[in-house]
């Protein structure tokens, strides 16, 4: 029985579509348990470069519902039904999330429907294993819980207009890791991720000369500077901070931030350990917090290989 904590940032971007960052998604590894937090742009194709079968993901579950966090959804639902050897799920597709998720999966059953049939009839595959379970909440408190696997979701604050939004705590075997969700700096964010082994955060960044521009203020304004995640670090002291969803803002004519400007900018108002996270990165948590790269060579040796990826090198 596998018995180890690894959280995984699957994909770490934006609606931008730039092959380097796909996402948003973060996956969750909790001794036998399989948990994604979000579908992004790319999910399935994580999952697949991890060696990890799209169907044997236990539940999805929904920070909120901007579609660059559940774009993802029809293809992990679908390909995880798929009877190769990279789907294969054998039960309900399980999701998560805040009120108005029934609603988004039933449209997309709807519109999924001709081809769940086609394939019923067609690959002889089977329906109840193309069904999705939704269970929703409506306030903060544990939303998952299988084993020593608890997720509790959190109120965050992602603008006046964007709600529900939420954030994760998710803790296995005395072991805590939070994930922020979108938002703008957030006392939940605070109190969940005091003292917490990996504490994952969005951030967003801007040129001074893209500043004065409407749209980019609006965007800017739903989401955590760089000096706010530092405060938000120096006030929860976790083992670990990572930055994820890097909403990097550029124009034709101004490039984005650079990653060293926004460490630059962090370490303004926060000098503990920090990382920036990168598609795949993971982050093994136990007595310590272990980061871990994986790099194009190794999946292409594991792709030619036919082999899922060690923990050693993951």
């Amino acid at each position: 029985m596998a018995t180890g904590f690894r959280v995984t940032l699957l994909e770490t971007g934006t609606p931008i579509p730039g092959p380097d960052r796909f996402g948003p998604s973060t996956l969750i590894e909790a001794g036998d348990h399989t948990v994604l937090i979000d579908a992004g742009r790319g999910a399935t194709m994580r999952l697949f470069q991890l060696g990890i079968p799209i169907g044997r993901i236990d539940a999805l579950l929904l920070t909120h519902f901007h579609s660059d966090h559940t774009v993802g959804i029809p293809d992990l639902w679908l390909t995880g039904w798929l009877s190769s050897h990279f789907g294969n799920r054998q039960r309900p597709f399980n999701v998560v999330g805040p009120v108005g998720t029934k609603t988004l999966v039933h449209h997309l059953e709807a519109a999924y429907a001709h081809d769940i049939q086609i394939r019923v009839e067609d690959e002889k595959l089977t329906r109840d294993h193309a069904a999705i379970t939704v269970e929703e909440f409506t306030e903060d408190g544990i939303v998952y819980q299988a084993g020593d696997l608890r997720v509790t979701a959190f109120t965050v604050d992602h603008g006046d207009a964007i709600k529900p939004a939420y954030g994760y705590s998710i803790e296995h075997q005395g072991r805590v890791a939070v994930i922020s969700g979108d938002t703008r700096y957030n006392a939940n964010v605070l109190r969940f991720g005091q003292d917490a082994d990996l504490l994952v955060h969005e951030v967003a960044m801007a040129r001074p000369e893209l500043l004065g521009e409407a749209h980019i203020q609006r965007i800017v304004s739903h989401h955590t500077s760089p000096q706010d995640a530092g405060r938000i670090f120096a006030r929860a002291k976790p083992k670990l901070a990572a930055f994820t969803h890097l909403v990097m803002l550029a124009s034709e004519t101004v490039t984005a931030p650079t990653v060293d400007d926004l460490i630059a900018a962090t370490r303004e108002t926060y000098t503990g350990p920090l990382v920036v996270g990168e598609d795949l990165m993971s982050f093994e948590i136990g007595e310590t917090v272990t980061m871990r790269r994986i790099c194009e060579a190794d999946l292409a040796s594991l792709r030619l290989a036919g082999a899922t990826i060690p923990n050693s090198a993951r």
